[in-house]
């Protein structure tokens, strides 16, 4: 996909939508855009940097809100904390199962990834979560490593709901858009 003036826009709008969607009051945590953004970006943007600068941005712009509202007092969530660049380089890695997919696009595979993104993340996340003895800091035990990967599994269960959902929003409405702009090009030809 070229990158041309209303595919950024288009792009741009979606990254403040998704943001947005992220620090809503009330969504169930971890029901967010951001892994089928990578997915999606992954397989649908040919330029590999554009790539993971779109979920990221996303990430970006949606921890910047969490920030002013936590300096604001109005919400408990920390927008940026100490480590959460490991947290954003193993989400910018999510954007290679959309690589994976990109020259046989299939709602079979879109589903593969969609389940194996958030799956990679949450074992990769939580298990660097468990070696630098965050989160509830569980003892460095076998047990304490799976006690991890049940403190994370809440998250994880609305990752893999959001994820297939909004990867057939993205996916589903380029498809729909792209078959629209191609009927209307053969039929000005």
């Amino acid at each position: 996909m070229k990158l041309n003036k209303s595919v950024l826009l288009a792009f741009g709008l979606l990254v403040l939508a998704s943001s947005l969607y992220r620090v809503w009051p009330g969504r169930p945590f971890g029901f967010a855009p951001q892994w089928a953004m990578a997915v999606f970006a992954g397989a649908v943007i040919k330029d590999k940097k554009a790539a993971f600068l779109l979920p990221l941005l996303s990430m970006l712009v949606s921890d910047t809100v969490y920030q002013l509202l936590y300096n604001s007092g109005i919400t408990q969530i920390q927008g940026f904390y100490g480590g959460q660049w490991l947290n954003y380089l193993l989400f910018a890695s999510m954007t290679v199962f959309g690589f994976m997919i990109a020259r046989r696009l299939s709602a079979a595979r879109v589903l593969a990834a969609s389940l194996a993104a958030p799956s990679a993340f949450f074992l990769l996340s939580n298990f660097a979560v468990w070696v630098g003895g965050g989160g509830y800091h569980r003892p460095l035990t076998g047990a304490g490593l799976l006690q991890c990967y049940a403190d994370g599994v809440p998250f994880y269960q609305m990752s893999l709901l959001a994820t297939p959902v909004f990867s057939a929003i993205l996916f589903g409405t380029f498809f729909l858009v792209g078959q629209t702009f191609w009927k209307a090009e053969k039929q000005a030809a």
